[in-house]
């Protein structure tokens, strides 16, 4: 049977996939302190977060399926291009945002996601330190993205999702949600201090780079060309649905078990580390084992789903610049260029597990990470309202509402990161 003729409810997979790898430790440890702080005050917040989600990747893959180009198609399309190469390749300022992006974000990031996967295995298995299990992490998902295909891929995020999914809603009975508390909470109200906790938990539920990943897993499921609209936003919806009850629960686990009993979580990643003590001393070690499973496989694919999304693009950008005499983009995983970019993500950035990270690239990441969301929405208005789609697939008011809104959010979550940095 073609997947055409497949029920569409069989063929959801990609939404999955880019949901999965913009659920990072950082958002879980964001909605928990949301929830510890505010109790479920915020919930109306993780509601509209997830809403505007499901509008972003929804822009992106009707942009990719209606123009049949990618992402970096269309950003290369938004002024002229600087002759690069002398192959006839060319970067506009969108591309030459993009190549400095992905390269300082890249090395950064390879450390983070290494340690974000290897805090689990740590504490599950303290036979090896967090160094010894972030190298292995990122040289496990490296073998992966190398050898594997994206239908082997597309499998092994779903059963991350699974374990996500089942841990955390399991954690969510467990601690036995006030429901009319929670009913309350999705009426919009603003605690005093609790501006920027409501910023970050409406920008960050399920969001990141890998968003515009999210055309070039169209095309590796083999969607290609407008035939395939409704079931990509079927697919699109199903994943943030999914995303978005499970943020709920994470808030339900802050409010119930962390607020009640005004427990401070660390920031950062380490923050997990804390629940997963809370919950040992409250329910017993069985229970904190399997929050810790679940802990790994949010991380896990989230590591997966940037060696491999953001890989991609990768190649994408390095064809442009090559004037694609090489089609690296053809290729797709198995080209040159990805498996430069894999390579870039695993191993250069082992250095920074041994060094405290200089304070200049972490500026620059800083600045390019805060200010990549409000280009992603901006450029996205742009392309959805011009001649570059059919009349038939360009943004209606709906559609140019809530990527506007989205790009006002990430654009105050920039410059409070910038303050941040200053």
């Amino acid at each position: 049977m073609s997947d055409e003729a497949k029920p569409r409810w069989s063929l959801i997979g990609p939404g999955i996939v880019v949901a999965a790898t913009g659920v990072g430790a950082g958002d879980l440890v964001a909605t928990l302190i949301a929830g510890s702080r505010f109790g479920y005050a915020l919930l109306w917040a993780a509601v509209i977060g997830t809403i505007l989600k499901i509008a972003l990747a929804e822009a992106v893959g009707r942009w990719t399926l209606a123009s049949e180009r990618t992402i970096f198609d269309g950003w290369s399309s938004l002024g002229r291009g600087v002759r690069v190469g002398r192959r006839g390749g060319a970067l506009n300022w969108a591309g030459l945002y993009f190549g400095i992006y992905v390269v300082i974000w890249g090395f950064v990031y390879g450390a983070a996601g290494m340690t974000a996967a290897a805090l689990p295995l740590a504490a599950l298995f303290p036979i090896l330190d967090l160094k010894a299990w972030a190298m292995l992490s990122g040289v496990a998902g490296l073998l992966f993205v190398w050898f594997g295909h994206y239908g082997l891929f597309e499998k092994v995020m779903t059963a991350c999702v699974g374990v996500m999914f089942v841990t955390v809603m399991s954690l969510a009975v467990l601690v036995t949600p006030d429901l009319p508390a929670l009913a309350t909470g999705l009426m919009p109200t603003l605690p005093p201090g609790a501006a920027f906790y409501t910023l970050g938990l409406i920008g960050g539920v399920g969001g990141t780079i890998t968003m515009a990943a999210y055309g070039y897993w169209l095309n590796a499921k083999g969607w290609k060309g407008p035939r395939w609209m409704g079931t990509m936003r079927l697919d699109n919806r199903v994943a943030y649905i999914v995303t978005g009850v499970f943020v709920v629960a994470l808030l339900i686990v802050g409010a119930e078990l962390l607020f009640a009993a005004n427990i401070a979580l660390s920031g950062g990643d380490r923050g997990l580390l804390d629940l997963g003590a809370v919950l040992e001393e409250r329910f017993g070690r069985s229970i904190a084992i399997l929050f810790l499973v679940g802990f790994w496989a949010t991380t896990f694919s989230s590591l997966l789903g940037v060696w491999q999304g953001v890989s991609l693009m990768f190649a994408d950008f390095l064809a442009h610049t090559r004037g694609r005499s090489d089609d690296e983009t053809a290729r797709g995983d198995r080209s040159l260029a990805f498996r430069t970019y894999a390579l870039w993500l695993t191993f250069p950035p082992m250095l920074l597990l041994f060094m405290d990270r200089p304070f200049g690239l972490i500026v620059a990441y800083g600045v390019l990470g805060s200010l990549f969301m409000p280009f992603l929405a901006g450029t996205l208005v742009w392309l959805l309202n011009s001649s570059r789609v059919p009349a038939e697939w360009r943004s209606g008011w709906l559609s140019n509402g809530l990527l506007a809104a989205a790009t006002l959010l990430f654009a105050a979550l920039a410059g409070r990161e910038l303050i941040n940095l200053i």
